[in-house]
């Protein structure tokens, strides 16, 4: 009869085969086996053994804004932030440095959506009346005013590029419609489009600026954007001004879609919850892979309201907000916190770095 070794707890050490051992011949023999063990274990591929707590939040720098929701990273090292005061900051060290300016007469403007083409041209868009934009193409030393609109009413929640020349900005309804405005000369004269061809709103429907996230651009110049309010629902230009109800939490002014994103035209991903109750995470998260013709919730949602959402890879996925900021690695179907909340999260469109930004600026990184 075998006799299993349980005080060294491992199965499968027969210690009749051994009558003769010493004790501490039997000692030598456990610590080789736990060794074995400890071998075995520790070499399991990689993979296996990643997760998404091995990710982190690095930060790069305090700012002088109070509140950053205007995220554009161009390529690893070249990234601009815009917010609260007017300011403005660009780097191009991969955020070492930075330099930060207020535009000129805009000491009261919120520059919630903005896009930067290089190290030396952005544009930045503010959220409120009146609606302005300026434009610099010298690194933020010196800024040109391109549009202004003072319609009561008026309100721009994102503004996006196809290409070098031709961009799109959108606002809450005015009458009933959206407010949509482009440009074909690389942002130096906006013009709106035709009232007849506005998408229509519901009663109660709006735009969110929380992080100039709202809209995205897929190719072909179609053009997706969300909404919140009474409904959630996902527009797209492709379908001639049809809405898609996108099933969140919604009903009130202060919940909805506040953010999308699209890997293709097809899988997407839709954010957001009510920020006043910034740590529920029912109905804060939904995914379609029709575009958005359907939509289901994952089986682990992030953990609370999240103003905005990137894809990193076909598979890893960041969300971020007030209470917190989440991971997912399979396509957003669970997700796990990581850190500390931001307002936006945008990926380098030439490079891999991933940016955050809310009062302080980081970048995701992984143990």
């Amino acid at each position: 009869m075998n006799t299993v070794n349980t005080a060294a707890g491992l199965p499968g050490l027969n210690t009749g085969q051994w009558p003769f051992i010493t004790r501490k011949q039997r000692v030598l023999r456990r610590l080789l086996l736990l060794g074995c063990y400890t071998l075995i274990f520790a070499f399991r591929p990689a993979a296996a053994q990643d997760t998404a707590a091995g990710y982190h939040i690095n930060i790069l720098t305090a700012t002088p804004v109070q509140s950053i929701r205007g995220l554009s990273v161009v390529t690893d090292k070249v990234v601009w932030a815009s917010g609260t005061g007017g300011k403005v900051g660009n780097s191009t060290d991969g955020g070492k440095h930075w330099k930060w300016t207020t535009v000129t007469g805009c000491d009261s403007c919120d520059w919630r959506s903005l896009y930067a083409f290089d190290a030396r041209k952005a544009i930045v868009l503010n959220a409120g009346a009146p609606a302005l934009i300026f434009l610099t193409e010298d690194g933020g030393n010196s800024w040109k005013q391109v549009f202004y609109d003072n319609r009561p009413g008026i309100f721009f929640d994102a503004m996006q590029f196809f290409n070098e020349q031709e961009g799109i900005a959108i606002g809450d309804p005015i009458d009933g419609k959206f407010t949509v405005i482009r440009t074909h000369n690389g942002g130096r004269s906006w013009k709106a489009d035709p009232t007849p061809a506005l998408p229509a709103a519901a009663e109660g429907e709006a735009i969110f600026a929380a992080s100039g996230t709202s809209m995205v651009l897929l190719p072909g110049k179609n053009v997706y954007f969300a909404t919140g309010g009474q409904v959630a629902r996902l527009f797209k230009s492709a379908d001639n001004g049809k809405a898609y109800t996108i099933p969140l939490i919604q009903g009130s002014s202060t919940t909805g879609v506040f953010s999308i994103a699209f890997r293709d035209a097809a899988t997407g991903i839709a954010v957001g919850g009510d920020y006043k109750q910034d740590t529920a995470r029912k109905g804060n998260c939904m995914l379609t892979t029709n575009g958005g013709l359907s939509w289901e919730a994952p089986a682990v949602p992030p953990g609370g309201y999240r103003s905005c959402v990137a894809w990193i890879s076909p598979r890893l996925l960041i969300a971020t907000g007030t209470s917190g900021t989440d991971i997912s690695e399979d396509g957003g179907q669970h997700w796990k916190k990581i850190g500390k909340g931001f307002n936006v999260a945008a990926k380098a469109r030439k490079g891999t770095t991933v940016y955050v930004a809310g009062k302080d600026i980081g970048v995701l990184a992984k143990r």
